[in-house]
Protein backbone atom coordinates (compact mmCIF):
# COMPACT_ATOMS: atom_id res chain seq x y z
CA UNK A 1 0.00 0.00 0.00
CA UNK A 2 1.36 3.52 -0.89
CA UNK A 3 1.67 5.61 2.05
CA UNK A 4 0.00 8.72 2.50
CA UNK A 5 2.70 10.75 1.23
CA UNK A 6 3.07 8.79 -1.85
CA UNK A 7 -0.72 9.15 -2.91
CA UNK A 8 -0.24 13.05 -1.91
CA UNK A 9 2.37 13.21 -4.56
CA UNK A 10 0.54 11.23 -6.83
CA UNK A 11 -1.93 14.35 -7.50
CA UNK A 12 0.67 16.10 -9.40
CA UNK A 13 0.69 13.68 -12.08
CA UNK A 14 -0.83 13.23 -14.90
CA UNK A 15 -1.66 9.56 -14.96
CA UNK A 16 -3.74 9.73 -11.51
CA UNK A 17 -6.31 12.23 -12.91
CA UNK A 18 -6.37 10.40 -16.59
CA UNK A 19 -7.85 7.07 -14.51
CA UNK A 20 -9.72 9.84 -11.96
CA UNK A 21 -11.39 11.56 -15.01
CA UNK A 22 -12.34 8.33 -17.14
CA UNK A 23 -14.78 7.99 -13.99
CA UNK A 24 -16.82 10.98 -15.45
CA UNK A 25 -20.30 10.66 -16.00
CA UNK A 26 -22.69 13.20 -18.04
CA UNK A 27 -22.25 16.54 -17.05
CA UNK A 28 -21.58 16.69 -13.15
CA UNK A 29 -18.00 17.45 -12.28
CA UNK A 30 -15.79 14.49 -11.03
CA UNK A 31 -14.06 16.50 -8.93
CA UNK A 32 -15.39 20.50 -7.97
CA UNK A 33 -11.76 21.53 -6.06
CA UNK A 34 -12.80 23.44 -2.60
CA UNK A 35 -15.67 25.41 -4.13
CA UNK A 36 -18.32 26.08 -6.39
CA UNK A 37 -18.76 28.98 -8.38
CA UNK A 38 -21.89 30.21 -6.29
CA UNK A 39 -19.52 29.90 -3.06
CA UNK A 40 -16.62 32.25 -4.68
CA UNK A 41 -19.11 34.23 -6.43
CA UNK A 42 -18.26 37.53 -3.93
CA UNK A 43 -14.96 36.99 -4.51
CA UNK A 44 -15.49 36.99 -8.37
CA UNK A 45 -17.47 40.12 -8.00
CA UNK A 46 -14.39 41.97 -5.88
CA UNK A 47 -11.98 40.94 -7.94
CA UNK A 48 -13.22 39.91 -11.87
CA UNK A 49 -16.71 41.23 -12.66
CA UNK A 50 -15.60 44.78 -11.33
CA UNK A 51 -12.55 45.02 -12.45
CA UNK A 52 -11.98 43.49 -15.60
CA UNK A 53 -13.57 43.54 -18.61
CA UNK A 54 -15.27 40.74 -20.36
CA UNK A 55 -13.45 40.80 -23.02
CA UNK A 56 -10.19 39.95 -21.53
CA UNK A 57 -8.50 36.49 -21.89
CA UNK A 58 -8.60 34.37 -18.69
CA UNK A 59 -6.42 31.33 -18.27
CA UNK A 60 -7.50 28.82 -16.17
CA UNK A 61 -4.71 26.90 -14.94
CA UNK A 62 -5.17 23.07 -14.28
CA UNK A 63 -9.26 23.78 -15.36
CA UNK A 64 -10.07 19.67 -14.44
CA UNK A 65 -13.70 19.45 -15.01
CA UNK A 66 -14.65 22.10 -12.89
CA UNK A 67 -17.97 24.43 -14.47
CA UNK A 68 -16.26 27.62 -13.51
CA UNK A 69 -15.21 28.42 -16.99
CA UNK A 70 -18.88 27.63 -18.02
CA UNK A 71 -20.21 29.68 -15.23
CA UNK A 72 -18.19 32.71 -16.46
CA UNK A 73 -19.02 32.16 -20.09
CA UNK A 74 -23.13 32.11 -18.88
CA UNK A 75 -21.76 35.66 -17.73
CA UNK A 76 -20.31 36.69 -21.28
CA UNK A 77 -16.51 35.89 -20.86
CA UNK A 78 -16.43 34.51 -23.83
CA UNK A 79 -12.31 34.84 -24.13
CA UNK A 80 -11.25 31.84 -21.96
CA UNK A 81 -8.36 29.30 -22.04
CA UNK A 82 -8.44 25.88 -20.18
CA UNK A 83 -5.11 24.10 -19.77
CA UNK A 84 -5.03 20.53 -18.34
CA UNK A 85 -1.99 17.92 -18.26
CA UNK A 86 -4.57 15.14 -18.40
CA UNK A 87 -5.57 14.38 -22.03
CA UNK A 88 -8.80 12.46 -20.67
CA UNK A 89 -10.02 15.45 -19.21
CA UNK A 90 -9.10 18.00 -21.89
CA UNK A 91 -10.95 15.52 -24.43
CA UNK A 92 -13.51 15.32 -22.14
CA UNK A 93 -14.62 18.88 -21.51
CA UNK A 94 -13.65 20.12 -25.52
CA UNK A 95 -17.02 17.29 -25.93
CA UNK A 96 -18.85 18.90 -22.96
CA UNK A 97 -18.39 22.18 -23.51
CA UNK A 98 -17.12 23.16 -27.01
CA UNK A 99 -17.64 27.17 -26.92
CA UNK A 100 -14.94 27.35 -24.48
CA UNK A 101 -10.90 26.52 -25.67
CA UNK A 102 -9.66 23.59 -23.76
CA UNK A 103 -5.64 22.81 -24.16
CA UNK A 104 -3.68 19.93 -23.24
CA UNK A 105 -0.78 21.53 -21.41
CA UNK A 106 1.31 21.12 -18.30
CA UNK A 107 0.86 24.58 -16.46
CA UNK A 108 4.78 23.92 -15.42
CA UNK A 109 6.07 24.55 -18.58
CA UNK A 110 3.55 26.41 -20.90
CA UNK A 111 5.39 27.50 -23.88
CA UNK A 112 2.76 27.48 -26.35
CA UNK A 113 1.19 30.83 -24.47
CA UNK A 114 2.79 34.13 -25.07
CA UNK A 115 4.57 36.26 -22.70
CA UNK A 116 2.82 38.91 -21.49
CA UNK A 117 -0.21 37.48 -22.95
CA UNK A 118 -2.91 36.98 -20.36
CA UNK A 119 -5.14 39.20 -18.13
CA UNK A 120 -6.42 37.06 -15.69
CA UNK A 121 -5.23 34.08 -14.35
CA UNK A 122 -7.18 31.38 -12.08
CA UNK A 123 -5.86 28.49 -9.94
CA UNK A 124 -8.63 26.39 -7.29
CA UNK A 125 -6.53 23.21 -6.19
CA UNK A 126 -3.76 22.72 -9.20
CA UNK A 127 -0.83 24.46 -6.78
CA UNK A 128 -2.39 22.54 -3.63
CA UNK A 129 -2.09 19.36 -5.77
CA UNK A 130 1.72 19.73 -6.14
CA UNK A 131 2.55 20.32 -2.72
CA UNK A 132 2.91 17.32 -0.09
CA UNK A 133 4.91 16.63 2.86
CA UNK A 134 5.95 18.70 5.76
CA UNK A 135 4.74 22.36 5.24
CA UNK A 136 7.23 23.86 7.45
CA UNK A 137 10.16 21.68 4.80
CA UNK A 138 8.79 20.80 1.37
CA UNK A 139 10.11 18.63 -0.53
CA UNK A 140 12.80 19.17 -3.51
CA UNK A 141 9.83 18.32 -5.83
CA UNK A 142 7.52 20.54 -4.27
CA UNK A 143 9.77 23.50 -4.24
CA UNK A 144 10.34 22.78 -7.79
CA UNK A 145 7.52 22.10 -9.24
CA UNK A 146 5.89 25.10 -7.68
CA UNK A 147 9.24 27.06 -8.78
CA UNK A 148 8.29 26.36 -12.15
CA UNK A 149 4.66 27.15 -12.07
CA UNK A 150 4.51 30.72 -10.33
CA UNK A 151 7.45 31.44 -12.49
CA UNK A 152 5.41 30.69 -15.99
CA UNK A 153 2.39 32.10 -14.41
CA UNK A 154 4.59 35.56 -14.10
CA UNK A 155 5.69 35.25 -17.44
CA UNK A 156 2.37 34.97 -19.18
CA UNK A 157 0.54 37.49 -17.01
CA UNK A 158 0.42 41.09 -18.38
CA UNK A 159 1.89 43.49 -16.34
CA UNK A 160 -1.52 44.38 -15.01
CA UNK A 161 -2.73 41.25 -15.23
CA UNK A 162 -4.00 39.64 -12.14
CA UNK A 163 -3.74 35.55 -10.61
CA UNK A 164 -6.81 34.82 -8.57
CA UNK A 165 -5.51 31.98 -6.39
CA UNK A 166 -8.24 29.73 -4.43
CA UNK A 167 -6.56 27.37 -1.31
CA UNK A 168 -7.61 25.49 2.00
CA UNK A 169 -3.68 25.75 2.82
CA UNK A 170 -2.70 28.17 5.73
CA UNK A 171 -1.56 31.59 4.92
CA UNK A 172 1.89 31.27 6.57
CA UNK A 173 2.40 27.99 4.67
CA UNK A 174 1.47 29.12 1.17
CA UNK A 175 2.64 32.27 1.17
CA UNK A 176 6.47 31.40 0.34
CA UNK A 177 5.76 29.05 -1.75
CA UNK A 178 3.78 32.19 -3.86
CA UNK A 179 5.94 34.79 -3.52
CA UNK A 180 9.75 33.15 -2.83
CA UNK A 181 11.54 36.29 -4.57
CA UNK A 182 9.47 38.74 -4.13
CA UNK A 183 8.17 38.83 -7.42
CA UNK A 184 4.26 39.58 -6.35
CA UNK A 185 1.85 42.29 -4.53
CA UNK A 186 -0.12 39.33 -2.57
CA UNK A 187 -3.87 40.55 -1.16
CA UNK A 188 -5.38 37.91 0.78
CA UNK A 189 -9.18 37.26 2.48
CA UNK A 190 -10.29 35.05 4.77
CA UNK A 191 -13.39 33.26 2.87
CA UNK A 192 -16.06 30.77 4.52
CA UNK A 193 -16.40 30.43 7.74
CA UNK A 194 -19.44 29.47 10.18
CA UNK A 195 -20.65 25.94 8.90
CA UNK A 196 -17.94 25.62 6.64
CA UNK A 197 -14.34 25.53 6.64
CA UNK A 198 -12.22 28.38 6.64
CA UNK A 199 -10.42 29.03 2.88
CA UNK A 200 -8.20 31.52 1.39
CA UNK A 201 -8.42 33.83 -1.47
CA UNK A 202 -5.60 35.49 -2.78
CA UNK A 203 -4.85 38.24 -5.30
CA UNK A 204 -1.47 38.37 -6.63
CA UNK A 205 -0.10 41.41 -8.79
CA UNK A 206 3.56 41.45 -10.73
CA UNK A 207 5.31 43.50 -8.29
CA UNK A 208 7.64 45.24 -10.83
CA UNK A 209 10.63 47.77 -9.56
CA UNK A 210 10.54 50.86 -11.33
CA UNK A 211 7.90 50.04 -14.08
CA UNK A 212 9.84 47.50 -16.10
CA UNK A 213 8.47 44.60 -17.19
CA UNK A 214 10.92 41.75 -16.19
CA UNK A 215 11.79 40.75 -12.34
CA UNK A 216 14.68 42.60 -10.37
Amino acid sequence: MPSSEEEAAALGRSEFWDKRYAKAEGDKPTHEWFRSFDALKPFFEKHLFEKRGKEERVLHLGSGDSSIPYDLLARGYTNQLCLDFSTVVVDLMRTRHPAIFWKLADVRNMSDIATRSIDVAFDKGTLDAMIYGSPWSPPDEVLRNSGLYMDEVWRVLKDDGVFLYITYRQPHFIKPILNRGGEWDLDMEVMGGGDSFQYFGFVLRKHIEGGSGSKG
